[in-house]
């Protein structure tokens, strides 16, 4: 019998990017020791862009704020001359946030929190996960940029129906979804935002489903995050920081670096922030949000829908879902930037439907119109 020879992991060309020595040391011999990196460095976006070309990267960290070309200006042209995955490190300020949003809508893949204080103990608490983000943008799929803003283009799906016409005012807060109502749980991570953009836009305003959205972030984000939506859709959205009424013409985004869970009042359905779970691995947990919602609500009521990301969060949840009778969406290889989290879902059998993002929202409004 012959032993099946295990063949090495290919070397990931990197490109670190910032003006800080100490960072570039820093982050350089984090990845040498890690192994399976070639790595150069640039101190400057005029560096960055030049060393693009010279050294075609396969992945770069890029930091956002640097004297001559900040990292925005940097990342138009790199994503412009030669598109290749980028990680941005990012200050966790509503700044910074705001800054790192609008590189995701350039093209970034994914970011980083760029650790404050001393940055050789600061290192070590997000090390992990910058080594999973860059491994994960490495093997990432590039995306062209849409060719006009959401907001240009018409609605997916017919919003005319009698059932449809009577929520065309897009309500605010009222009355609390009763259970039995139709619900939308979206699960989604690297690459989440651009995604969510191609997506929830598309939902009109007489949409007649609340959406949950857990998209992975940290807390300093999601507020930026959420009013960015806003600004975007025809449906309301809101950050859950506090108990919220889960009502129609709504769409809830998790609060970063916490959870969000379902919960039943008298009066209907709710949407609680809660603290992380210890039991579950990433934040805001998109399997603790199917299994509360599974907990107060007829699974034929829900609608699961998994998108880019990577590792396996909500992959469990979203299938029982499908298992006793809710409908799912997994976002196909196609157009899914990290395909992790939907090949889970589609793994366990757990996806009613597997659709390219562009085709989620019309998806929804039909099966809102047939209920």
């Amino acid at each position: 019998m012959k032993r099946r020879v295990k063949l090495p992991e290919p070397v990931i060309k990197l490109l670190i990017v910032d003006d800080s020595a100490l960072m570039r040391r820093q982050l350089s011999t984090l990845f040498a020791s890690t192994g399976g990196f070639e790595i150069r460095q640039a101190r400057t976006g005029k560096e960055a862009i030049a060393e693009n070309i010279s050294f075609a990267p396969d992945v770069v960290t890029l930091d956002i704020n640097m004297p001559e070309m900040d990292g925005l200006t940097a990342l138009s042209v790199i994503m412009t001359e030669r598109p290749v995955p980028v990680v941005m490190v990012s200050s966790l300020t509503e700044r910074g946030a705001l800054a790192t949003l609008e590189a995701l809508n350039m093209g970034a893949v994914d970011y980083i929190p760029k650790p404050g204080g001393t940055i050789s103990l600061s290192i070590v608490e997000i090390e992990r996960d910058l080594i999973a983000k860059v491994r994960a943008a490495a093997q990432s799929r590039l995306r062209p940029l849409p060719a006009t803003p959401p907001a240009a283009r018409p609605a997916p799906c017919a919003t005319g129906s009698q059932a449809l016409s009577r929520l065309r005012a897009a309500p605010r807060p009222g009355p609390a979804q009763k259970v039995g109502d139709g619900l939308v749980l979206i699960g989604v991570s690297t690459g989440g935002p651009r995604t969510l953009g191609e997506i929830l836009p598309f939902l009109p305003a007489d949409f007649p489903w609340p959406v949950l959205v857990a998209q992975h972030m940290p807390g300093a984000f999601t507020k930026s995050f959420a009013e960015r939506l806003d600004r975007m859709c025809p449906l309301a959205v809101q950050e859950v920081v506090a108990p919220s009424p889960i009502t129609p013409g709504q769409i809830y985004v998790a609060r970063g670096g916490a959870d969000m869970v379902v919960a039943r009042r008298s009066e209907g359905l709710y949407a609680l922030p809660r603290p992380e779970s210890a039991q579950h691995l990433w934040h805001p947990s998109v399997e603790l949000l199917a299994r509360s919602a599974l907990a107060h609500c007829p699974a034929t009521s829900l609608v699961g829908v998994m998108l880019t990301g990577m590792g396996n969060d909500g992959a469990d949840g979203f299938a029982e879902i499908a298992r006793r009778g809710g409908r799912t969406i997994a976002e196909s290889d196609e157009t899914a930037i990290v395909y992790g989290m939907p090949r889970e879902l589609v793994d366990r059998g757990g996806a009613k439907a597997v659709l390219p993002a562009h085709r989620i929202a019309a998806q929804l409004c039909n099966w809102a119109e047939a209920a």
